[in-house]
C-alpha cells in the first residue's frame, strides 16, 4: 500500500521541516482507516480496488442557476390613477414642442438616408411607417368623421389605437387611428400614412413587416 498511495517522508526532508516522522505502521493503519470510511463498501481489499481503478475522494457539487426575476411593470389600472401619461395644462403649448419637431425631422433625414431626390418612395414609405412618431408633424388627410379632416399638429403621445396632436392654437386633440389617412411632410416630401396600419404599439411596429397591399379608399 505504501507504493500505491503514499511514500514515506526521507528523515532529511522532515529534519528540515521540523517534522515527527511516525512508523510505518501507524501511517498504514491511518491511510487504512481513512480509505474505509471514504471508499464505498466493496468486497476487494483497498490496494485491489485502487490498483484498477481512479478513485475521486472530494465530491464538487454543480451549484444551482438561480432564475432571475423580471421586474413586473405597472397595470394599466395603475397607471391611470399615477397618471403617467397625463398632459398638464401648462404643457399644452404649441411652441414647447416645436424643438421636438425639429429633432424628428433630423432623424428622419438620417433615417432614409437624407431623403436624396432620387430615393425610391416605396423605401421611404416603409421606413416611416416603422419610424417613430413622436414629434412629426401630421394632418388628417381623409377620416370618416368630417370634423378630424384638416387637423394639424405635431404628435406628442402615440397608443395602439390613438394620436395625441397638439395644434398651433395650443389644443390637445385625441385622434383615433382607424378610418383616419395622416400625411406628413418632410424636405418636400409628402407621405401619406393610413391609421388603419398603425394600430399597434410603436415599440412593435418597428419590428414588423409591411406589405405592399393596396387599400380600400373612405
Amino acid at each position: 500500500m505504501e507504493h500505491i498511495i503514499y511514500k514515506k517522508l526521507p528523515q532529511e526532508e522532515a529534519r528540515k521541516l521540523g517534522l515527527k516522522v511516525e512508523s510505518s505502521k501507524k501511517s498504514e493503519a491511518f491511510v487504512s482507516a481513512f480509505l474505509k470510511h471514504c471508499l464505498p463498501s466493496v468486497k476487494t481489499s483497498a490496494e485491489e480496488f485502487l490498483s484498477r481503478k481512479a478513485v475521486v475522494l472530494e465530491f464538487d457539487q454543480k451549484k444551482k442557476k438561480r432564475k432571475r426575476h423580471k421586474a413586473k411593470g405597472f397595470t394599466a389600472k395603475e397607471r391611470r390613477e399615477l397618471k403617467l401619461f397625463t398632459i398638464n395644462p401648462d404643457q399644452q403649448r404649441y411652441d414647447m414642442y416645436l424643438p421636438l419637431h425639429e429633432l424628428w425631422k433630423q432623424y428622419i433625414r438620417d433615417l432614409c438616408y437624407g431623403l436624396r431626390p432620387d430615393a425610391q418612395p416605396q423605401m421611404i414609405q416603409n421606413k416611416i411607417l416603422k419610424a417613430d412618431l413622436h414629434g412629426a408633424m401630421v394632418t388628417v388627410f381623409k377620416s370618416k368623421c368630417p370634423s378630424y379632416v384638416g387637423l394639424t399638429g405635431i404628435i406628442l403621445q402615440e397608443s395602439k389605437n390613438i394620436l395625441k396632436i397638439i395644434t398651433k392654437e395650443d389644443k390637445l386633440k385625441v385622434v383615433p387611428k382607424l378610418n383616419c389617412v395622416f400625411s406628413a411632410e418632410i424636405d418636400g416630401f409628402i407621405t401619406y400614412i393610413y391609421g388603419s396600419k398603425l394600430q399597434m404599439r410603436a415599440s412593435e411596429r418597428s419590428a414588423k413587416k409591411f406589405k405592399a397591399k393596396g387599400s380600400i379608399d373612405l
